[in-house]
C-alpha cells in the first residue's frame, strides 16, 4: 500500500480559497498512491475559532467538491483532512456546526464522512462552538493492485482516548487514519500516543499533523506512519512536508 501525507503548512495571512487551490495542487503531485491524507481543519484552520462559522459549509459545499474533484483529478483515494461543516439542524448540545473528516475514492466518490466525537478546548473552541460525532467509523479503503484495507477514522484529539480504536478494531481496522491540527507545545504526546495506539492495537497508523502558526499558536508537525510493530516507517518535521510511504 502507498500512502502519502501531505504535512500542510499555513499561517494567518493566507485566504482560504487560495489555500484550497494549493492543496489541490499538492494532492496532485502525489498521483499514483492508494491513500493521501491532509490534515484537520487546514481550510478553516484549527485555532482560529473566529473563522470558523464564516467558513462553514455544507456536505455538499465547495471545499467537498474541490476535494473531490482533486481525488479525481489524481486518482488517488484522498482523506481530505476535516473541514467545518455546517449541519442541517443543531445537535443536542444546541450547536450546528461539526468538525467532520471526508474520504473519497479514486474516482471522486465520498467513500466514509467522520464527526469528530471527542472536542479539545477545555470549555472554548470545540466544546462550545461544535457538536460532537457519536459513530465509530471504519470503512474499506481499495487498493490500486486489488483489494481493500478496513480503516478506522478519527480525528487529532481522539488519539488520547485508547477505548476509541479498541472499538475500531472489534469492527475489523487493519489501519488507522488521524488527521491533526497538534500544536508544537504537546508535539511529544502526538508521535508517543501514535506509536502506543499501534503496539496496542497491531494495526498500522497513520498521522497527519499541521506545520506552520496561525491564531498565535505553533503547529507541531511530525507526522508520521507506524506499523503494527511500532516501527516508525516514514516521519516529518515540522515543516510543510509530503512524505510518502509503501508498506
Amino acid at each position: 500500500m502507498r500512502i502519502a501525507v501531505i504535512q500542510l503548512a499555513y499561517g494567518d495571512d493566507e485566504s482560504f480559497e487560495a489555500r484550497v487551490d494549493r492543496v489541490a495542487g499538492l494532492v496532485a503531485a502525489h498521483s499514483g498512491h492508494d491513500l493521501v491524507v491532509l490534515p484537520e481543519l487546514w481550510g478553516a484552520t484549527g485555532f482560529d475559532y473566529t473563522r470558523w462559522a464564516g467558513q462553514a459549509q455544507p456536505l455538499d459545499g465547495p471545499w467537498a467538491r474541490a476535494m473531490a474533484d482533486a481525488a479525481r483529478a489524481a486518482g488517488v483515494v484522498l482523506h481530505a483532512g476535516s473541514f467545518v461543516e455546517r449541519r442541517p439542524e443543531s445537535g443536542v448540545d444546541g450547536h450546528d456546526l461539526a468538525n467532520t473528516s471526508l474520504l473519497y475514492s479514486a474516482d471522486g466518490h465520498l467513500l466514509a464522512t467522520y464527526r469528530k466525537i471527542h472536542r479539545f478546548g477545555f470549555g472554548a473552541g470545540e466544546p462550545k462552538l461544535m457538536e460532537a460525532g457519536d459513530e465509530v467509523v471504519v470503512t474499506g479503503i481499495p487498493l490500486s493492485g486489488g483489494g481493500s484495507v478496513l480503516t478506522g477514522l478519527s480525528t487529532c484529539y481522539d488519539l488520547r482516548f485508547p477505548e476509541l480504536y479498541r472499538r475500531q478494531v472489534a469492527a475489523g481496522a487493519e489501519l488507522f487514519v488521524i488527521p491533526a491540527a497538534w500544536s508544537a507545545a504537546r508535539v511529544g504526546h502526538w508521535v508517543l500516543l501514535g506509536r502506543a495506539r499501534a503496539v496496542e492495537n497491531q494495526a498500522v497508523v497513520v498521522q497527519c499533523n499541521t506545520a506552520g502558526s496561525h491564531g498565535g499558536y505553533d503547529m507541531g508537525g511530525h507526522s508520521q506512519v507506524v506499523s503494527a510493530t511500532g516501527e516508525v516507517l516514514a516521519e516529518a518535521a515540522g515543516d510543510e512536508h509530503g512524505r510518502a510511504v509503501e508498506q
